[in-house]
C-alpha cells in the first residue's frame, strides 16, 4: 500500500481543520493584591511567513534582527481587564496588530507594563507601554528601542519608575567577509571538555561580531512620563534586577572569550552592583569561560554563580559557590555554600548554610524564616530546610527528606504573598505558619490541597482540598491566616474557571465564565486505567474513547498509543498514579486528541518507567522494560475489548518518537508507527541524553542496543518519519529522521519522511500544524482502518 507525495501543504479532515479555528481561552493574571482582573488573549496559529522571516542563530539562541527580539516568541494580542467584583472586562485600546510580551506589575498594582513588538519592513522593534489600571488607559513609553535578545528588558523601581534595557544605534550590522580568510581551527591539549549536543553556537569570527552588536546594550531609568536618563555604559547585558528597595542595580555582562562549543549561559559573565548613578561599587564575580563542566547533571559552574536579591530585605545580596569545584563525581561532605552580603557591599562575606546535596532554590521569609531546598538527581533525593538568615548561631532544621519523583510524599509548593518591598516571600501566618499548595497525588486520585505548616511543632492542617470529580488549584492566598484564596477549577466538561473561595463563610464566588471551546469533546470516555507488566508494577494510561462509542455494538477500535518513557531509580515512584481524571483536555496544535474525531481510540501517556535501582542503571535494561510496558498496555486494551491485534499503532514524540522506533524494531506488538521529531542514533548524542549522565564510551552497550537506527533491518512495519527541519532542541537534529529514513529505504522498509520547512522542536505554524494531522489520519486510516470504515479522501 503506497501513499502519494506531496508536495504541497494539506489540510486535515473535518472537524479537526475548523477546531484549529476555534479560539483559545484567554490566559488570567491577577494583580499583586487581587483587586484586578487581566484577561490576555491568545494568539492565533502563525502564518508560515512569520516563521520564515529572517533570524539570526548565534551563542545557542535567535533573535531577529528586525526587531531586537527573540525569533520566535509567543505573543498575546489583547487585554481586558475588570476589578475583581465586576462581572464584565474592558477591553484595552492596543496598538494595530498588537503583540505583546513582558508583562509586568508595579509594586503599588495600579501599572501594568509590556513590551509591544512591531513587526513591518522598516519600522520594526520593540517598544515599552504602560497600562493605567485605574484609567483603562496604555500609552507607549518608548519608540521601538528596546533590546530583548537576551534576558531581562524591563524591571519596576518603588517608586513606579522603571529601569529597561535599550539597543545602541551603531549602524549596521557586520557584514560576512566575502570570502574566508582562512579554515576555522579550534584544539584542545589535553583539556577534558564535554558538552552536549547543543545548538545555534557560534561557528566562526563573523558570528562573534554579530553576538557583541546584537547584545550591546544600555540600562536606562524611565519615568511614566517618558523622561530617560542612562545608568550604564554599553555593554553586553545578559541580565539585570534592582534591588529591592530601588537603590542599587545588579547587573551581568559577558565578554570575551567565546566559545563554539557551549551556549551563552557558560561564556564568561561579570555580575557588579552599580548604584542609580551608574557607579560600579561591587564586584560579586568575574566567571571565566566553563566548557569544562561535567555532563553530569548535577555538575555547576566553579565560582560565584546564581546571585540574587534577599527578597525581604532592602538591599542583602545573596550567592553560592560550590565546594565540590563544581563537579558532582567528586565526594564531598557539602556540595555548595551560601553567603550573604548587604549594602553598601563593604564587610566581609557572610555563610549563611552548607548544602550537602547541589543547592536547588531559596524562598525568603523573614529573618527567623527561609526555606532552602537542596537535591541530587543521581540519588533523586530532595531536602527541606529551615534557616534563620539573621541568626548564624540557629542550627538549621530539616523539614523533610524524600525520592523528589516521589508525588504521592510531596508536601506542595511554599506559599508566597507580596512581602515589604513588594517581592515574593513567605506568607506567614500571625502565629509564624507557613502553608504549602500540592497537586495532592494519591493512590486514590489526584486532589489538590492547601496546608497549613506549623514550624514550632512540624504539624501539618489540610485547609482545603479540591472537591471530588473537579481539578481545583489554589492560585494566590489573600490574607495571612488563608482565610480567602482564588482557586482555578475545571473538570472533564468544564474549563479552568477561577473562583474565590471564603473558608469562614464556606462559599465560593465565581470570577470567571469562560465556556468550552470546543464541545465536541463533552461527551468523550476519558478514564485513568491501571494495569501491570510481568514484573508486578502497576502502570497506568489516560484512555480516551469517542462520543457514543459503545463496546459491546462498535466492538474494537483502531488505537494508537501516545508514549513518553520515564527513568526511575525507585519501583515505588515508577508505579504511582499522577495524573487527575478530571483536567479538562482539550486539543491545540497538532494534539494526537483530534485523532478522537476520525474513530480511533487513544491511550495516551502509557507509563513505561524504565527502573534502576541502587547502583543499577536504568537504561541498563532499557529495551526489556520498555517493551514488558508496551506489552502490557496492549493486553490490557485487547483484554478490555476496546482494541485488537494488527489494529494498533504506537506513536510519540521526541523521546516517545525514539521509543516509538525502538517498539517497531524489537517487537510486532504495532501495526504502524508515528515518529515526530526524535533522535535514533544514540552515537550522534556521545555525551548524555534524556536522563542518561554517562557518555559514550562509559556505556557503549547501552547507547547502541537503546540505538533503534542499529536495528533499522528489524523495523518490518511502516513508520512515518516527522522532523522540523529548523530542529533546535538538544540532540534532535534533523538529520537523525533523515538518517533513519535512508536506513530503512535502503533495506527495503515501509518509511514516510515529512520535513517542515522552518519548523523547530515543537510545530507551530498554521499549514506545518495542519499537514501534520493530515499526515497522521492519513497513515493510520492507511495501516489501521479495515474495508469499508469511514477513511478521510
Amino acid at each position: 500500500m503506497t501513499l502519494p507525495a506531496q508536495d504541497t501543504w494539506q489540510t486535515p479532515p473535518e472537524p479537526i481543520a475548523s477546531m484549529l479555528n476555534a479560539p483559545q481561552l484567554p490566559t488570567v493574571a491577577f494583580s499583586p493584591k487581587a483587586e484586578w482582573i487581566v484577561e490576555l488573549g491568545q494568539a492565533e496559529l502563525p502564518p508560515i511567513e512569520e516563521l520564515a522571516a529572517p533570524k539570526v542563530a548565534i551563542a545557542g539562541f535567535q533573535i531577529n534582527p528586525k526587531t531586537w527580539g527573540p525569533a520566535k516568541p509567543n505573543y498575546y494580542r489583547s487585554l481586558a481587564i475588570r476589578r475583581q467584583e465586576e462581572k464584565t472586562a474592558r477591553p484595552i485600546q492596543l496598538p494595530p496588530d498588537a503583540r505583546i510580551r513582558n508583562l509586568s506589575w508595579s509594586r503599588c498594582g495600579q501599572y501594568l507594563c509590556f513590551t509591544h513588538t512591531k513587526i513591518e519592513n522598516e519600522d520594526s522593534g520593540i517598544s515599552l507601554w504602560v497600562l493605567d489600571l485605574k484609567t483603562a488607559q496604555a500609552r507607549a513609553l518608548t519608540g521601538l528601542i528596546l533590546n530583548a535578545t537576551c534576558g531581562s528588558v524591563v524591571r519596576w523601581l518603588p517608586d513606579n519608575s522603571l529601569i529597561c534595557k535599550v539597543r545602541i544605534e551603531v549602524g549596521p550590522p557586520p557584514n560576512p567577509p566575502s570570502l574566508p580568510v582562512g579554515p576555522i581551527i579550534e584544539e584542545n591539549l589535553g583539556r577534558t571538555a564535554p558538552a552536549r549536543t547543543y545548538t545555534n553556537l557560534l561557528t566562526n569570527p563573523h558570528d562573534e561580531n554579530l553576538l557583541e552588536y546584537y547584545l550591546t546594550s544600555q540600562l536606562v531609568h524611565l519615568t511614566l512620563t517618558g523622561e530617560q536618563t542612562p545608568i550604564t555604559e554599553p555593554d553586553l547585558f545578559k541580565s539585570f534586577s534592582p534591588s529591592p528597595d530601588g537603590q542599587w542595580l545588579m547587573a551581568t555582562t559577558t565578554h570575551r572569550p567565546f566559545s563554539y562549543q557551549v551556549p551563552l549561559s557558560r561564556f564568561p559573565a561579570c555580575t557588579k552592583i552599580f548604584n542609580l548613578q551608574g557607579k560600579p561599587v561591587y564586584t560579586v564575580a568575574d566567571l571565566p569561560l566553563a566548557e569544562e563542566i561535567s555532563i553530569n547533571f548535577d555538575s555547576v559552574r566553579d565560582g560565584r554563580r546564581a546571585t540574587g536579591w534577599r527578597a525581604d530585605k532592602p538591599a542583602t545580596l545573596y550567592w553560592i559557590e560550590a565546594l565540590d569545584g563544581g563537579d558532582a563525581r567528586q565526594e564531598s561532605e557539602y556540595r555548595d555554600s551560601v553567603y550573604t552580603l548587604s549594602a553598601p557591599f563593604t564587610d566581609a562575606p557572610a555563610l549563611l548554610w552548607k548544602s550537602t546535596l547541589r543547592f536547588n532554590s531559596l524562598v525568603w521569609g523573614n529573618g527567623t524564616t527561609a526555606l532552602a531546598y537542596e537535591a541530587f538527581y543521581s540519588s533523586r533525593q530532595v531536602r527541606t530546610w529551615r534557616l534563620a538568615p539573621d541568626d548564624r548561631q540557629a542550627t538549621p532544621l530539616l523539614l523533610s527528606e524524600r525520592n523528589f519523583q516521589d508525588a504521592y510524599s510531596n508536601p506542595g509548593e511554599p506559599v508566597t504573598t507580596p512581602g515589604e518591598y513588594g517581592w515574593q516571600t513567605l506568607l506567614l501566618s500571625d502565629q509564624g505558619d507557613i502553608y504549602f499548595n500540592g497537586r495532592g497525588a494519591s493512590a486514590e486520585g489526584v486532589r489538590p490541597f492547601l496546608d497549613r505548616f506549623n514550624l514550632a511543632s512540624g504539624e501539618t492542617e489540610k485547609l482545603w482540598r479540591s472537591p471530588p470529580n473537579t481539578f481545583s488549584r489554589v492560585r494566590k492566598v489573600l490574607d495571612p491566616a488563608a482565610n480567602q484564596f482564588i482557586i482555578r477549577q475545571e473538570s472533564k466538561t468544564a474549563p479552568g474557571n477561577y473562583w474565590l473561595h471564603d473558608r469562614d463563610q464556606s462559599q465560593t464566588v465565581a470570577l470567571t465564565h469562560f465556556q468550552d471551546p470546543l464541545p465536541w469533546y463533552e461527551d468523550i470516555h476519558k478514564e485513568i486505567v491501571r494495569y501491570r507488566r510481568t514484573d508486578g508494577l502497576e502502570l497506568s494510561a489516560t484512555l480516551y474513547l469517542p462520543p457514543g462509542y459503545d463496546l459491546e455494538r462498535d466492538g474494537p477500535l483502531p488505537t494508537l498509543l501516545w508514549v513518553y518513557p520515564e527513568e526511575h531509580k525507585s519501583r515505588q515512584t515508577a508505579s504511582q498514579v499522577t495524573r487527575s481524571e478530571n483536567t479538562f483536555g482539550r486539543p491545540s496544535r497538532a494534539s494526537v486528541m483530534f485523532l478522537l474525531t476520525q474513530g480511533y481510540a487513544l491511550l495516551s501517556g502509557p507509563t513505561m518507567p524504565i527502573v534502576g535501582e541502587g547502583e543499577i542503571e536504568p537504561n541498563d535494561t532499557y529495551l526489556e522494560q520498555l517493551i514488558d510496558s508496551a506489552t502490557a498496555a496492549v493486553d490490557y486494551l485487547v483484554e478490555r475489548g476496546v482494541s485488537e491485534p494488527g489494529r494498533l499503532a504506537i506513536g510519540g514524540h521526541s523521546y516517545g518518537a525514539f521509543t516509538t522506533a525502538n517498539l517497531l524494531a524489537h517487537t510486532n506488538l504495532f501495526a504502524a508507527g508515528i515518529a515526530r521529531s526524535g533522535a535514533y542514533n544514540r552515537s550522534l548524542t556521545p555525551f548524555g541524553f534524556q536522563g542518561e549522565q554517562r557518555h559514550f564510551w562509559d556505556a557503549t552497550d547501552t547507547y547502541s542496543q537503546m540505538s533503534p537506527f542499529f536495528a533499522a533491518d528489524q523495523i518490518n512495519q511502516p513508520l512515518l518519519l516527522i522532523h522540523g527541519a529548523a530542529d533546535n532542541n538538544a540532540g534532535t537534529y534533523p538529520i537523525q529522521t533523515e538518517r533513519l529514513y535512508e536506513a530503512m529505504k535502503g533495506l527495503g522498509g515501509t518509511a514516510r519522511w515529512v520535513s517542515l520547512p522552518y519548523e523547530e522542536h515543537g510545530y507551530r505554524s498554521r499549514e506545518a500544524v495542519g499537514h501534520v494531522l493530515w499526515e497522521m489520519v492519513r497513515w493510520l486510516d492507511t495501516y489501521l482502518k479495515r474495508e469499508g470504515e469511514p477513511i478521510d479522501s
